[in-house]
């Protein structure tokens, strides 16, 4: 396997799970709180939607010529994943609270359980309704990662394969333990996500515009050095800087 299909399946794996973790919280408050048949037939709902989508986007994307693709996919990469890494960044430096399964788990189990009970062909409708949109929102995003990451790099099934991967874990553990994956180290994984879309955006874009890596795939290890570096320096720095207010602030008051 090659420096790009590893990078592929590794991006694939860790951006999916990431997305299936916070699926599987929602499902299990829906199921918890509003029943389980409620719950599962709002996943498989949305799981066929999702399917749909993805027979439908998937061969149209293989027509559109390489270049253009990457160049497309390429900006699109750096776009979300600059997203991600601001957003990992502002966490690691105390910025921004970090990201609590835990707590969004209770935070829907509360609203799930307080909510007014509808029940349609034999469902309770809010226990559906969240469970599916849930699942659609996230599944959304999967669908995403894996048609542009494995279109652009010539390998849908390989970037699939690294999401069903993820899937079949996730969805394992939730089952065996039928709880949140708060232990999951969520956080370092989106920072993770971050570095890998960007990395691949960047990479993307310049061979989409026409441009050659020294060292093809290999090139993408530089790529990756650079730009976590780059978030390792922002973080130190923002640490140092959220230090000083803090002291400052503990000094007049």
């Amino acid at each position: 396997m090659s420096t790009g299909d590893t990078f592929l399946f590794l991006s694939a794996f860790l951006a999916s799970g990431v997305e299936f973790v916070e699926a599987l919280t929602i499902v299990l408050a829906a199921g918890l709180a509003r029943g389980w048949r409620s719950s599962l037939t709002g996943l498989a709902a949305a799981t066929l939607v999702l399917a749909i989508i993805t027979a439908a986007l998937g061969p149209a994307l293989t027509k559109i010529p390489i270049d253009a693709l990457r160049l497309v996919v390429g900006g699109l990469l750096l776009v979300f994943g600059l997203q991600w890494l601001r957003k990992a960044i502002l966490r690691a430096s105390g910025y921004k609270a970090l990201h609590d399964e835990d707590a969004i788990f209770a935070q829907e189990m509360a609203d799930a359980s307080g909510a007014e009970h509808v029940e349609r062909a034999g469902v309770d409708w809010y226990g559906f309704t969240l469970a599916f949109k849930g699942v659609l929102l996230e599944g959304l995003e999967v669908v995403f990662i894996v048609l542009t990451f494995g279109s652009a790099q010539g390998s849908i099934p390989l970037a699939a394969a690294g999401a069903a991967a993820a899937l079949l874990l996730v969805a394992g553990v939730g089952v065996a333990v039928r709880a949140p994956l708060a232990r999951v180290p969520e956080n370092a994984m989106k920072f993770a996500v971050g570095l890998m879309l960007t990395t691949f955006g960047v990479f993307w874009s310049v061979e989409g515009a026409g441009g050659s890596w020294p060292g093809s795939d290999a090139a993408i290890l530089g790529v990756l050095g650079w730009v976590g570096l780059m978030s390792f320096l922002l973080v130190r720095l923002l640490r140092h800087e959220r230090r000083t207010q803090l002291r400052t602030a503990e000094a007049q008051a």
